[in-house]
């Protein structure tokens, strides 16, 4: 039925310039047949008007032959039938578009039930235009929460599914199907949504999948506490990329400098590890800890396959006995989130009280 409707409402400036062009020639035709009866052009096209309208006033001229009342007859009739038209037209024209986003907004919901396992993301700015398009690239199912007018017109006309209500409120996840969801990406740039849009979500679908950004660090850890399975910090990871292009060039080339190693990356991200570098500092623990202490005292949650000494030695798949420097850069593979792993090489060395002396 809704595409039936549709049909029918697709084309109101089409009919509309359609009827504009009846009235003109029809008042045309008529403006010309009483001239042609011996008025003037200008009581001509004034008498057409006054009958098209039916405003009533009286003739011009009196119409006192059988030439002049078949032509005012003529004019009656095909003038009103034209202004009828031309009123449906133009109500059409101003109508439809609320129609065909009533119809759009019905259309977007019954797509909406039919998904299962699919991922909601909430936010189409920046990072949920890419996160949109290399999932739709992927092949999967998803719908998109954003109530800003203009990035929701965008998303349309890219071909998502919107929903146009705040991520935030519950009935928007409600309506996004996050109760059949896989997994919800909430990348809104204002860390207290993300945090909020994380608890509904949470309680609204326990077995949830949540990956959630985060603009300043110290979030990281409210969003998980909140309920999020991984928090991504797109500044931080930014600063770390340059970081380590500036203090590791070498290996900063080795690991994202190809497309085989990029692709080598990928592969490890589908299997749920990362590849990172991590810097030593100056105060940490792991400083003159051995490799095998730092990969046992991880039960398994990384290795290290490369060590990039301050000194600008580079030592690939170190042995085991070897010990951490202070600035070394570890590059690793690990399937822990990046905050676990840079505590375990960054965390300061614990402070230990003797008597009145802490060591």
């Amino acid at each position: 039925m809704n595409r039936a409707v549709s049909g029918l409402l697709a084309s109101p400036f089409r009919n509309l310039a359609a009827v504009v062009g009846f009235v003109v020639a029809m008042v045309v035709l008529e403006t010309i047949g009483y001239v042609l009866a011996g008025w003037s052009l200008q009581d001509a096209f004034y008498m057409v008007i006054l009958t098209v309208y039916s405003v009533g006033y009286e003739e011009v001229r009196p119409i006192d032959t059988p030439a002049l009342h078949i032509l005012t007859i003529t004019t009656i009739v095909f003038g009103c039938t034209a202004m009828i038209l031309l009123t449906g037209v133009l109500v059409q024209v101003f109508t439809v578009g609320q129609i065909k986003e009533l119809l759009g907004m019905n259309n977007v919901t019954s797509e909406i039930d039919k998904l299962k396992g699919h991922v909601i993301i909430c936010g189409f700015g920046r990072i949920g235009v890419m996160l949109a398009k290399d999932l739709k690239d992927g092949g999967v199912d998803l719908v998109i929460l954003e109530r800003d007018e203009a990035r929701v017109a965008r998303a349309r006309e890219q071909g998502y599914l919107v929903v146009d209500l705040d991520a935030a409120d519950e009935s928007a996840l409600k309506a996004a199907g996050v109760d059949r969801a896989r997994v919800l990406a909430t990348v809104v740039p204002d860390d207290a949504a993300n945090v909020f849009i994380t608890l509904t979500a949470r309680s609204l679908n326990p077995t949830l999948q949540i990956i959630a950004r985060g603009e300043m660090p110290s979030t990281e850890s409210k969003l998980l506490y909140a309920g999020a399975n991984k928090v991504v910090l797109p500044t931080h990871i930014g600063a770390e990329r340059m970081a380590e292009m500036i203090l590791y060039p070498e290996t900063a080339r080795f690991i994202r400098g190809s497309e085989r190693m990029r692709d080598f990356d990928k592969s490890l991200r589908d299997l749920g590890l990362l590849m990172e570098v991590v810097t030593v500092t100056d105060n940490a623990g792991a400083i003159g800890q051995t490799l095998d202490e730092m990969e046992r005292r991880a039960k398994g949650g990384f290795f290290v396959v490369q060590l990039d000494r301050r000194s600008g030695e580079i030592i690939t798949r170190p042995p085991g006995d070897t010990r951490i420097e202070a600035g070394d850069g570890v590059l690793i593979v690990t399937r822990a989130a990046a905050a676990v792993v840079r505590s375990a090489f960054q965390a300061p060395a614990e402070r230990v009280r003797v008597g009145r002396n802490v060591i």
